[in-house]
This record gives C-alpha cells, sequence and structure tokens, in this order.
C-alpha cells in the first residue's frame, strides 16, 4: 500500500510540474502562489470526487447483499442513515492528504499549509456529518426493532448531542483553521458558563426528561394520555427535546414543554386501550326520604324479577328465623330488615355481572358513597370489554338507562334539584 502511495506521489509531481511553471510565467509577479492554490485545490476536488464516487459505489454495492432488515437489522440501519457515504469521504479525504504534498511540489512553502488546514478542517466536517448520521442510524435501528421507548430517548439524546456537537465542532474548527490550541478558546469560555447554563436551561431540563421517560418506560409515541393541568386529552405525536406535540381527540394540536412530563400530573391511559378494557365509574344520587323498609307485599313483588328472586328468597327465611327469637318482633324496626335501597344495590350488583359487555374478569362492584346534600350516590365501578371510546359510551349509557328506570320498582326517587323562580 505505501509503495502504491509513493508511485503515486511521484506520478503527480511529474504531471503537475510542467502545469506549476506555466503558471508561474502567467501569474502576475507576487501573486502565482495563489494561483497555484487555486489550481490546486481545483486538481485536489476533482481527484477527490472521482474517488469518493469510486468508494461509494464499491460499498453500496456490498451493502445490496444485507438487504433483509429483519436479518441484518444493524447493516440496513447504517445503510438508511447514509454513513456509508461518509466512510467513503473519508477514504477519500484521507488519499488527497497523503498526496497533495506531491502536486506543484516547487510551490509547497507557500500552499502545504493552507491546503493542510483545509483537509483538516473537511476532515473535522465530515467527521461531524458521521455523528449526526450515526443518531440517524441508531433511530433506524430502533424503529426496526420497534422499541419506542428507546426511540424517545435517542430524541431527547440527539437534540442535545447535536447543540454539544455543534460547539465542539466549532471550537476544534476554529483550532484546525487558525492553527491554535483548544484550551486556549475552552479557557476563554469559563467566564460565561452560567450565561451558557441560563440559555440551554430548556435543553438541558429536556434532555434529563428523556432519560427520565425512557428508563421509566411510562411513555412514548402514540400513547393516549391526559393531563389535566392543560385540560388536554389526546395522543402523543411527536416527543422532542424542548417541546412534546399532542393530537387531541377534537383534532386540535397541544405543544408543552417536554421537561413538564417531570413535574406535571399526566395520565397514561394507553394500558387500557391495549388490554381493551375501560372503566366505569359513575354514580346516581338517590332521594334519601325514598328510602323504606320492604313489606312482605313488597318483597312478594319485587321476587318477580329474576336477578333478585333467589335473593330475596334466602334473606327472608333468615329474617324470618331470626325475629323468632326476638321481643316485639312485630314491629318492624327490631332485627335485620330488607330496604329498598340494599335491595336494589344488589340487583345493581347482580345486573352488571350478567352484562356480556362488562369484564369478567376484573372488578365488578356496587357501592355507597358518602352522603351529599344532593342525596346518596350509589356508584357503579366496573370495566367494559372494549375500550373503543364510541362503544365504551355506548354501554355505559345502556347500563345507567337501565338501572335509572329499574329503580322505579324499587319505590326509589333519583335525586333531582329543582329550582324554583
Amino acid at each position: 500500500m505505501n509503495d502504491q502511495i509513493k508511485e503515486t506521489k511521484s506520478f503527480l509531481q511529474e504531471l503537475t510540474e510542467p502545469l506549476y511553471g506555466y503558471i508561474s510565467k502567467i501569474s502576475p509577479s507576487g501573486f502565482d502562489w495563489v494561483l497555484h492554490i487555486i489550481v490546486k485545490l481545483f486538481l485536489l476536488c476533482a481527484i477527490f470526487l472521482i474517488l469518493d464516487f469510486v468508494y461509494k459505489f464499491i460499498i453500496n454495492f456490498v451493502f445490496r447483499f444485507f438487504r433483509n432488515q429483519e436479518k441484518f437489522p444493524i447493516i440496513q440501519s447504517i445503510y438508511q442513515s447514509k454513513i456509508s457515504n461518509s466512510l467513503a469521504h473519508i477514504g477519500a479525504l484521507v488519499f488527497i492528504g497523503s498526496i497533495h504534498e506531491s502536486i506543484f511540489y516547487g510551490a509547497l512553502p507557500a500552499t502545504t499549509i493552507f491546503i493542510s488546514r483545509c483537509i483538516n478542517l473537511a476532515l473535522v466536517m465530515i467527521i461531524a456529518g458521521m455523528l449526526y448520521r450515526a443518531l440517524t442510524a441508531f433511530r433506524h435501528y430502533f424503529t426496526i426493532k420497534q422499541d419506542f421507548y428507546k426511540i424517545m430517548a435517542l430524541n431527547a439524546i440527539s437534540e442535545t448531542v447535536k447543540i454539544l456537537g455543534i460547539f465542539v465542532f466549532s471550537v476544534v474548527g476554529l483550532c484546525v483553521i487558525f492553527g491554535i490550541k483548544g484550551t486556549t478558546i475552552v479557557g476563554s469560555l469559563g467566564a460565561i458558563t452560567a450565561v451558557l447554563v441560563l440559555v440551554f436551561r430548556d435543553t438541558i431540563l429536556g434532555f434529563v426528561t428523556g432519560i427520565h421517560v425512557a428508563t421509566s418506560k411510562n411513555l412514548k409515541v402514540g400513547d393516549w394520555i391526559s393531563i389535566p393541568k392543560y385540560s388536554i386529552e389526546g395522543n402523543i405525536t411527536e416527543i422532542s427535546l424542548l417541546t412534546t406535540k399532542i393530537t387531541n381527540f377534537d383534532k386540535t394540536v397541544s405543544t408543552i414543554p417536554t421537561y413538564d412530563f417531570l413535574t406535571t400530573e399526566i395520565k397514561n391511559m394507553q394500558v387500557m386501550s391495549e388490554s381493551n378494557t375501560r372503566r366505569i365509574k359513575k354514580s346516581i344520587y338517590f332521594n334519601i326520604n325514598s328510602f323504606k323498609f320492604l313489606t312482605d307485599e313488597d318483597i312478594e313483588r319485587l321476587k318477580e324479577i329474576n336477578l333478585i328472586s333467589d335473593y330475596l328468597e334466602e334473606r327472608t327465611s333468615e329474617i324470618k328465623k331470626e325475629k323468632e327469637s326476638l321481643i316485639h318482633k312485630d314491629k318492624v324496626i327490631n332485627g335485620r330488615q330488607l330496604t329498598n335501597i340494599g335491595v336494589f344495590r344488589y340487583y345493581a350488583q347482580r345486573y352488571i355481572e350478567n352484562d356480556p359487555d362488562v369484564e369478567k374478569n376484573a372488578t365488578r362492584m356496587v357501592r355507597q358513597l358518602e352522603i351529599t346534600p344532593q342525596g346518596l350516590p350509589l356508584e357503579v365501578y366496573c370495566f367494559t370489554n372494549d375500550s373503543q371510546w364510541e362503544r365504551f359510551e355506548q354501554i355505559q349509557a345502556d347500563i345507567f338507562d337501565h338501572l335509572l328506570v329499574a329503580s322505579k320498582e324499587f319505590d326509589l326517587q333519583v335525586m333531582q334539584v329543582s329550582v324554583k323562580v
């Protein structure tokens, strides 16, 4: 390899010597080095483009044998992010760096430093581009693997890396162009460190949030979330370093700071959607004045309701046995009694247990809540076996339509506040 480079240098030196002499003759006195640099850069660019094209062709031809992204996800990620092009650029540039001294050898003292710095600057820019493309390659890889939590973390990290990379490569570029030490530039930035931290406050918070969300796996793009603080409910469409976009169910788009994920209450309802269940937690308020003990006539009438007939038969026989040993057993208040609200609560429990649209493997419960000025709340707590919004609302409405009307059979009054004018 070294012998080939030496032969190439000798060939280029012999080939460009006549051109060097011709430019020296026609150029104005004192400005010949300017034309030497211009022509030399033109020749080097031409050689670079030819070599870059050849390297790209060879590398891309090899990558064609690994098209199956399921079998070769890493190679496909590298190819799709065009890292192979950066490798071709580096290969061509390294070759240019090894031969540029052989072109116009006589003008070496005047042109070598400038050309070397140009090549080094180009190498810095190509390496920077390759690192950014590497971030894209990681994103392609996690997309193939469908690891959305890592994609989200990578989005936050890549934005931070890009910002820091611009700063770092800018410093390196200045050092290469002017030939100064990097410590000189970095040292001069110590005085404005506080200002930089203040300027990049949101960036730093966004980076920390991205790492936190990715490691905790609480959120990802596509999740259905609710943010009570902003009255937002919808699907996450994009999580970047600084902002997060949420498409609301009314087709509007909300944008919030990403770092709010660390400090704001967020309800992630994606698990509910993926399990295909959705919770019903809703109450009916009953007028307490309509509550009463059930008489024998009421019990006989309610026994015709299939869901509670066995229950009433069992409970009445138990109560009769208990009352036989009581003094003043004819007094209704003595001993246990059946009430219309209690029997209705049991009926509502049996009703949701027999509803085919209610999930049988989840909690199914009808319970009393704390009494309020509006009456006694009787809460239905269960889960539907369909999380689709439209279907959920239909199931919930059907349950409460039935219970509201069925309550009349138990002589219960649903509480309604009437306003007198």
